[in-house]
């Protein structure tokens, strides 16, 4: 929910406060790569995949920056888990589902599942419910640009770019040139309305 479309919010009343700049952003990206290469002791048999929309991106700049320091090319998949979220009927309106491409099959394989920001953990569960259709991976790890806390699943990132202490009524955007033109991540803030980040 963006809160500066909620119907209960005046743009005035809607505080906007920015956690990483483009800097901060390129910061973060690098050391979660480097985190990855060394946990996984490099880059054999692992594949990013992003979750839709801002995880893809993310998934394909870390793609870039780990093929730089070890100079092999890693596989990114892009994962629409719309169908396998558990709130679809409490949505008033159907979200339109984006393709999934996975570039192979991922059993025996390291997947870094990548998104924006880690909420409740829904999200995250939906993804790895819809990965088992595409094979048996070996390891299933999670990278985030933000923990923002308040899980309702026993879920956690592997890596993370900024943890982030918030309020419920608060909202994490993380803002990425491919997608929004500008590169930051910024804290919104509006008192009477919540989320539906997972």
């Amino acid at each position: 929910m963006d809160l500066r479309n909620a119907p209960e919010a005046s743009l005035d009343d809607i505080f906007e406060k920015q956690i990483l700049d483009a800097d901060g952003l390129r910061r973060a990206l690098t050391r979660i790569a480097h985190e990855i290469l060394e946990r996984n002791g490099g880059a054999h048999d692992l594949i990013l995949v992003g979750m839709r929309s801002r995880g893809a991106p993310l998934a394909h700049r870390l793609s870039s920056l780990i093929s730089q320091f070890e100079g092999t090319a890693v596989p990114v998949g892009e994962l629409d888990i719309t169908m396998f979220r558990d709130d679809l009927e409490l949505r008033i309106t159907r979200p339109a589902i984006q393709p999934t491409v996975i570039p192979r099959d991922l059993t025996g394989t390291t997947v870094v599942l990548v998104d924006d920001v880690l909420y409740t953990g829904r999200t995250v569960r939906a993804a790895m419910d819809a990965l088992l259709s595409f094979g048996r991976a070996r390891q299933i790890q999670l990278a985030v640009i933000v923990d923002r806390g308040h899980r309702e699943l026993p879920i956690r990132a592997d890596y993370v770019g900024k943890n982030l202490p918030t309020a419920r009524h608060e909202l994490v955007e993380v803002r990425l040139r491919e997608v929004d033109g500008t590169d930051e991540v910024v804290l919104l803030s509006h008192p009477r309305s919540g989320t539906n980040q997972a």
